[in-house]
């Protein structure tokens, strides 16, 4: 897959995770695990990236001696979501064309 494209669906799948309730870094991985496998050292740097475009909040909260951050989606955030949703529907109708040329074909 093109990186450029993986990149931009992780973002989207990190947005989606922080949709409906805020959340931490191993949770988020969690919550991904069953549709895409992401690891510590691919999450942070994308929320990082994501905060620094404000479409996502991090406060931190104590948690058993530790600080831990959690994450919150902005409005910009779920403007993004959105957006894909209308982005997709384009990706699937040309998806549906290459399909169609190979099995027209195949």
């Amino acid at each position: 897959m093109d990186i450029q494209l993986k990149r931009g669906l992780l973002d989207v799948c990190v947005l989606a995770a922080i949709r409906h309730q805020d959340s931490y870094g191993y949770q988020i991985i969690k919550d991904l695990s069953p549709y895409v496998t992401v690891s510590e050292s691919t999450l942070y740097p994308i929320l990082r990236r994501l905060e620094t475009a404000e479409l996502l909040t991090v406060r931190s909260v104590a948690h058993n001696g530790r600080l831990r951050k959690y994450y919150r989606i902005t409005q910009a955030g779920q403007d993004r979501l959105d957006a894909f949703a209308e982005e997709w529907k384009e990706i699937m109708a040309i998806y549906q064309f290459v399909v169609r040329e190979e099995t027209d074909h195949g």
